[in-house]
């Protein structure tokens, strides 16, 4: 493995833009690594890898500054992130919430590089026996999250969720390649349905800009109470009763990254529902809970490691950006499956220092600086908005490379986030339906072509019946915590 200052660098410079990437809407990891992929044929594959790795973890890892500060997640696995830190810096704790938000994703990054680095081979031959009917079964599970996040509005948040799965069906079925539920106007461009990126920057970005407009760009206390003294500041003590949540929700994170084609957005909703669920205080989660913070951003970086994993052992990209990674190895000469390490073992040990260098590199460059970043939040709002609109614009164009209707599907998803505040459904779980309806009907078609349309098919493996049982204990717990929430509601209002 050849290491220098100049792999050094690359590696700096990588989770440099990797952040900015991040930490703006509308651009992401997956963009980061596709802009500066041409930029890659003028180095060697070593050198390369620093780079690409280093905008991968730069990237994940960036979207938690927006999503604390402003409330609009600059990545799809930072969704969850905002549900806590975003009250937590409404209250003059922003800079604390970022500097837990860091700690945790070096924590997911580095939990989820040692898996990767001792437990490849058994866990692609795990990843390996799951059939569609687990890979389903996983996302159904994922699905109860759902209700576990509307508490007080169960009957709301499903509707909601469930019409986030109908609007995920649009596009073409690719077993008979034909069209459905498309109108006749928008059937070309709906080929292959709406798009995620344009999808969740409208839910979240314009959504919230339209809500603000209609209070007014006054300053919402925020950017004055970030650096208040009065506030809340970070302390290790944080972490105290959190180890086996960061544990649990980097394993989950790693886990999610290696079933490939799951993602970061399923594993952080999962980790986030699963916090929820041990909670000895669920109520408190989504009003500035650190176990929530932690929770998300440590199963969104633990994504990093695990999402390899597939990638090298089986050459199926985990995520968007490990897909394309593999382009990447692809035009350096690699072909990653069962046989890359064994004929490239120098090659692995460069991806293990790379992915151990970029995660160290990001922590200095987040954590210790974080206050700078934090005044993020004290440009105007009459100025940032503007700059994040024309960015999220940019980013839903380039989805496609240059889709138009990409653009007008942002500001549609904008305007339906914007009703459902008025009506008073929530956007998450929306959101949360359509981020998982496409692959929920993949995996159960593929699962009733493999057993001749039988749905017994379902409950006859092991492992399946497994997963079942999760899934009926966190039905079971959601119910309980609605009818607890409406409980403590309706004694509220006496008091």
């Amino acid at each position: 493995m050849d290491f220098g200052i100049f792999q050094f660098a690359m590696a700096a410079l990588g989770v440099f833009v990797g952040i900015i990437f991040g930490a703006i809407p509308g651009m992401t990891a997956t963009m980061a690594v596709a802009v500066f992929l041409p930029l890659t044929y003028a180095y060697d594959t070593g050198t390369t890898l620093f780079l690409l790795l280093g905008l991968y973890v730069g990237g994940i890892s960036g979207g938690l500054v927006p999503a604390i500060l402003i409330n609009i997640p600059g990545t799809p696995s930072s969704v969850c992130t905002g549900f806590d830190g975003y009250p937590m810096a409404k209250r003059g704790e922003g800079v604390r919430a970022l500097k837990i938000g860091v700690v945790s994703s070096l924590f997911g990054g580095l939990f989820s590089l040692a898996v990767l680095w001792a437990l490849t081979p058994p866990l692609a031959n795990l990843a390996i026996k799951f059939s569609s009917v687990e890979k389903f079964l996983i996302i159904l599970f994922a699905m109860t999250v759902i209700a576990t996040l509307s508490t007080g509005s169960m009957t709301k948040g499903i509707f909601a969720g469930f019409l986030g799965v109908f609007v995920a069906l649009i596009g073409e079925f690719t077993d008979n390649n034909k069209m459905r539920m498309v109108p006749l106007l928008f059937r070309r461009e709906l080929r292959s349905g709406f798009q995620l990126l344009p999808v969740l920057i409208g839910l979240f970005a314009i959504g919230q800009l339209m809500q603000e407009a209609e209070r007014g760009m006054k300053s919402s206390g925020i950017a004055e109470s970030v650096n208040a003294k009065a506030a809340v500041k970070f302390s290790l003590k944080d972490f105290r009763n959190q180890f086996v949540n960061l544990i649990r929700s980097a394993s989950l994170g790693t886990l999610m990254g290696i079933l490939p084609g799951v993602g970061g957005s399923a594993a952080s909703l999962i980790a986030y529902s699963q916090t929820k669920s041990w909670s000895k205080h669920p109520e408190k989660l989504g009003t500035g809970a650190v176990e929530g913070l932690v929770a998300s951003e440590s199963s969104n970086n633990g994504l990093t490691g695990g999402a390899l994993v597939p990638l090298l052992s089986l050459g199926l990209p985990g995520d968007s950006t490990t897909a394309v990674l593999l382009g990447a190895f692809m035009l350096h000469g690699l072909h990653v499956g069962p046989l890359f390490i064994r004929q490239n073992p120098a090659i692995w040990n460069t991806i293990l220092f790379a992915l151990l260098l970029c995660n160290i590199i990001m922590f200095v460059m987040m954590f210790y600086p974080i206050e700078h970043i934090a005044r993020l939040i004290e440009i105007p709002k009459s100025r940032l908005y503007p700059v994040i609109i024309l960015m999220c614009v940019v980013g839903a164009y380039t989805t496609r490379s240059g889709v138009m209707f990409d653009v007008w599907a942002f500001f549609i998803f904008g305007v339906i986030a914007y009703i459902f505040g008025k009506i008073g459904f929530p956007v998450t779980p929306f959101l949360i339906g359509f981020i998982l309806g496409g692959d929920l009907e993949k995996y159960f078609i593929d699962t009733l072509n493999g057993s001749g349309g039988r749905l017994s098919a379902f409950f006859m493996r092991p492992l399946g019946l497994v997963i079942w049982g999760l899934i009926a204990a966190s039905v079971g717990y959601a119910i309980y915590d609605d009818k607890k929430g409406k409980r403590l509601e309706k004694s509220g209002m006496k008091a």
